[in-house]
């Protein structure tokens, strides 16, 4: 399990499901943001604590700690069709760097095509490392 938190510790999540990519989006927030996000639905081996506050955008809310700002998950406002609300967790904040080293970056053109765009064999040690 993947565990991470804001930089002042009041705002927290775990990631139970299992991982195999980080994504990188290069639309005008996340690029903003720089968050690697990792996906789920909520209540579904993926749980958020803390106080926030949130900016709505389009089809999610982006979740900052109150006290330091870190962005720490983004929400959908709305469940799916099937009932599950889509959640995705800022991997930038996990409490161990080395647990998400060897995690390839799966690039997202938001910006543009709103696609995903080839594996380039980049891992996340290539960015922190």
């Amino acid at each position: 399990m993947l565990e991470g938190s804001c930089h002042c510790g009041s705002v927290t999540w775990s990631y139970e499901p299992k991982i195999d990519g980080v994504t990188a989006c290069n639309c005008t927030l996340c690029r903003r943001y720089g968050a690697l996000w990792a996906y789920g639905h909520l209540g579904e081996g993926i749980e958020v604590s803390g106080a926030t506050n949130a900016y709505a955008r389009k089809i999610n809310a982006y979740h900052f700690c109150r006290s330091c700002g870190g962005i720490a998950y983004y929400l959908a406002h709305a469940p799916n069709a099937e009932g599950r609300r889509r959640i995705a967790v800022n991997l930038r904040l996990v409490s161990d760097p080395g647990a998400i080293a060897g995690l390839p970056i799966d690039h997202f053109d938001g910006l543009d095509k709103f696609d995903d765009l080839p594996r380039d064999g980049r891992c996340v040690k290539d960015l922190w490392f």
